[in-house]
């Protein structure tokens, strides 16, 4: 169908393991799901997309996490002391250290813990989105000569992250798009009207050609969905925009619960954590 119709594709969009079909509108698009019904006997499930949230923390935390298991012959044992704070890089998920001294922790140790906080920071421990901006210190802790092992260390480093995060002051940060729409003079102020109910932020207007303007505004990525649809019922079909994303800024509090509360509805419904 893409081969036949250049306007139609379809990205994978793996953080978020969904299917993202592209058309040229709401209608474009339930003319090529029932095609694929009809033509191809292939239902489609259509839902809202998701959005790539991200997850940080503001505060410092101490925590310390053991992990011990006996069962027979060799048990394991692993046991961290932690803190975790915000490591001000925003582009990197975490920044592993270490300060341990006396060798409470052994060296051979240190990458089992890093590969538990690798482990961590793909899933968050607030609503299940990727961690961004941590800074997490080892700095004490103990072992067995006998039972301590890789894994024992980095189970215990995964338990001290989910606390740590958690008592850090978790948040939720959403992309933010930089939206351009191009409506003729006497729509802006229905346009303008509309972003602001997105949650848009207006940055200005530019006279273009044509007796038209150029509205710029950040707005967050939630507010594109369904743009297209409401931008040409408001301007006659008379209206354009385009967008790209410009960066993250913490979600407001009311979004944050509502993406932790359907995060923990998801857990109750048997989704693997």
């Amino acid at each position: 169908m893409m081969a036949e119709d250049l306007t139609l594709k379809t990205v994978n969009d793996s953080e978020n393991r969904q299917t993202l079909i592209y058309g040229m509108g709401d209608m474009h698009l339930e003319v090529v799901v029932s095609r694929l019904k009809n033509e191809y006997k292939v239902e489609l499930d259509m839902i809202q997309p998701k959005v790539a949230y991200r997850e940080t923390i503001r505060k410092k935390s101490d925590v310390e996490a053991k992990y011990k298991k006996q069962s027979g012959g060799h048990g394991q044992y692993g046991h961290v002391k932690m803190t975790f704070e915000p490591s001000g890089d925003m582009g990197t998920p975490y920044v592993f250290e270490q300060s341990v001294v006396g060798g409470t922790v052994p060296k051979n140790f240190y990458p089992a813990v890093d590969k538990g906080l690798q482990d961590s920071v793909v899933k968050g421990p607030l609503a299940g989105y990727p961690v961004m901006g941590v800074k997490a210190v080892l700095y004490d802790g103990s072992y067995h000569p006998v039972d301590s092992s890789e894994m024992a260390f980095k189970m215990a480093a995964i338990q001290a992250f989910k606390k740590g995060f958690m008592d850090a002051g978790p948040v939720l940060y959403e992309p933010i798009v930089c939206m351009k729409v191009t409506v003729p003079d006497s729509y802006t102020g229905d346009v303008m009207g509309d972003l602001n109910k997105r949650r848009g932020r207006v940055l200005g207007m530019n006279p273009v050609a044509g007796g038209k303007q150029t509205i710029e505004a950040d707005m967050p990525m939630t507010g594109v969905y369904g743009y297209c649809t409401d931008l040409r019922s408001m301007t006659g079909g008379r209206g354009d925009y385009e967008y790209q994303f410009v960066r993250y800024e913490q979600a407001p509090s009311d979004v944050q619960d509502k993406e932790v509360a359907a995060r923990a509805s998801s857990l109750t419904d048997g989704e693997e954590e």
